[in-house]
This record gives structure tokens, sequence and C-alpha cells, in this order.
């Protein structure tokens, strides 16, 4: 089958198969562009809710609330050298007896 022949293929269907394309086509459009939609507006709520919390820390702290607790500093501990000798330790048998 060559182009040509598909072409009066094509032509020789009746038009509700005709409406029905294009109807499953602008269909198919509504459905990507709604889909993308969907998708784009459940990323705004998540910013949405993200810079909500944001705020709300920020004006809390305008108004001088106490920030949240925090863990109590490390105590210092005092550091002290120490020298140390490495020792080869040979096998060259059992320990002599006395």
């Amino acid at each position: 089958m060559n182009g040509k022949q598909f072409l009066e293929m094509l032509a020789r269907l009746p038009a509700r198969v005709w409406l029905q394309a294009v109807f499953g086509i602008i269909g198919f459009i509504v459905l990507a562009v709604l889909g993308f939609a969907v998708i784009a507006g459940v990323a705004v709520a998540i910013l949405a809710i993200i810079l909500a919390f944001k705020a709300k820390a920020w004006i809390a702290s305008l108004f001088g609330r106490a920030p949240p607790a925090e863990p109590p500093p490390r105590e210092m501990r005092q550091v002290t050298d120490v020298q140390y000798e490495i020792v080869e330790k040979k096998d060259d048998g059992p320990p002599p007896r006395n």
C-alpha cells in the first residue's frame, strides 16, 4: 500500500469516524493539559505550605516569641597531651621459663 492508496482509504471513511477521531484528539489534548495542571497545582500547594510555615516562624520571631529549644552547649573538656611509644611485637617462639 502506497501513500496515495492510504489517503484514498482515509477519504472513504464515514463522517462519524472522522468526528470520533477529532473528538478523541481534542480529549487527549484536554487530558494532557489537565494532567499538567494537576501536577503544577500540587507543586504550588506544597510550596505554599512550606512558605506558610517559614512565614509563621518569621512572624513569631518578630514579636519576640522565644525561639525553639536547642540542645545545651557542650561542656569544655580539658585536653591533655600524652606521649606514647609504638612497640613492635615479634613472635620468636615461647617466652623463656625461669
